[in-house]
């Protein structure tokens, strides 16, 4: 064989390698803590307290837990239940349901995150939340002959251009815990026609990456890969939710109970980044933050759009009320100005839109 030839096969080779690898989509994250640092505005971190995650009385032991178990009767046993586990679907939205408390699934969560190799920034355990850096998937990159020969000594040359962020949000239920994990993502793209210059800019939430690593938490928690491929496989039929108008309020209808939709509306609130302020479950409201697009005005970066935040004075952020209200098996959300009154303007229409594409 020439050389010509050699160098031929050799070509062929690096291109099916890398497409096996591509095709399979592995997960291995790498943390993003040793590079230059990517600011969250202070904002986002800065939520008020949630009174459902406080603790009656103080701390909760062992026997007290067991006890409430027994005088409420468990979650009824289904295809989606393994244990004390189990995942609930809605649409593209899905969540895990343990009988543990908070402060037992804690610890383990944590060790999670950093067994899959994040760094966690954000530890709010009066709120439940818990938020990684941001990392890159190496597992992404093609494992072609050259980066198989030099990878491991330049390594640091190959970049997906793209990087994810977690939260996870814990909410204690009469019976234990739902965990709710919503993904951001950011890339970057060139920025000048010459391609000389990048910057960031984030990229749509990926539910499959967030059903993954609620799989991979279930067997964290004691539940078998086998099991959790099938749990998530057997996930409940989808709920969908639709744009109306009531009383020329645009809202958002949800063939679900206030509990349920609910929860999907600040998991919906999570992803698409806007900055929740403070929350009353009880009168089923979240107070929101949100600066609306400007078409006219030059690109703000990443962080002006995925956070919702603006720096000039002419696009101050915006405040708002989403209200959740539940009838029997349905619920509508709807919009509020920051007075409490109903809002019927175009970032109302804007802001029912975003939820309810969240929502399907």
């Amino acid at each position: 064989m020439n050389t010509i030839s050699r160098f031929a096969l050799l070509a062929v080779v690096a291109s099916l390698a890398a497409c096996t690898v591509l095709e399979s989509d592995k997960i291995d994250y790498k943390s993003a803590g040793k590079a230059p640092t990517l600011e969250v505005p202070p904002d986002l971190t800065q939520l008020s307290r949630d009174n459902r995650y406080a603790i009656p009385g103080g701390a909760v032991s062992a026997n007290t837990y067991q006890a409430g178990l027994a005088n409420n009767p468990g979650m009824p046993t289904a295809v989606t239940t393994v244990g004390d586990v189990r995942i609930e679907r809605a649409g593209s939205q899905r969540w895990l349901v343990v009988n543990r408390t908070p402060e037992q699934l804690w610890d383990p969560v944590k060790d999670f995150w950093q067994e899959s190799g994040f760094l966690i920034t954000t530890e709010q355990r009066n709120l439940g939340i818990m938020e990684t850096d941001w990392a890159e998937n190496r597992g992404k990159l093609p494992q072609d002959i050259i980066r198989g020969t030099l990878g491991k000594f330049m390594d640091s040359m190959y970049s997906t251009s793209e990087l994810d962020r977690f939260r996870t949000r814990m909410e204690r239920t009469p019976n234990g815990t739902e965990i709710f994990i919503s993904h951001r993502g950011m890339q970057e793209v060139y920025s000048t026609a010459r391609q000389d210059q990048t910057m960031w800019q984030p990229r749509p939430t990926d539910p499959e990456l967030e059903t993954e690593f609620l799989r991979r938490l279930m067997v964290k928690l004691g539940v078998s890969q086998e099991q959790s491929k099938a749990l998530v496989a057997a996930g409940a039929p989808a709920q969908t939710a639709k744009v109306s108008n009531v009383n020329g309020q645009p809202t958002v209808e949800i063939g679900e109970g206030f509990e349920r939709a609910w929860r999907r509306v600040g998991l919906a609130l999570d992803r698409t980044g806007f900055t929740v302020e403070d929350r009353d479950r009880s009168a089923g409201t979240y107070f929101v933050r949100y600066v609306p697009p400007n078409p006219n005005k030059s690109d703000p970066g990443f962080f002006g759009k995925l956070f919702t935040f603006g720096s000039s004075k002419n696009d101050a952020p915006l405040k708002f009320r989403i209200q959740v209200k539940g009838s029997g098996n349905t619920s509508t959300v709807s919009v509020l100005d920051g007075s409490g009154a109903p809002d019927s303007s175009a970032n109302a229409q804007r802001i029912v839109q975003v939820i309810a594409d969240d929502l399907k």
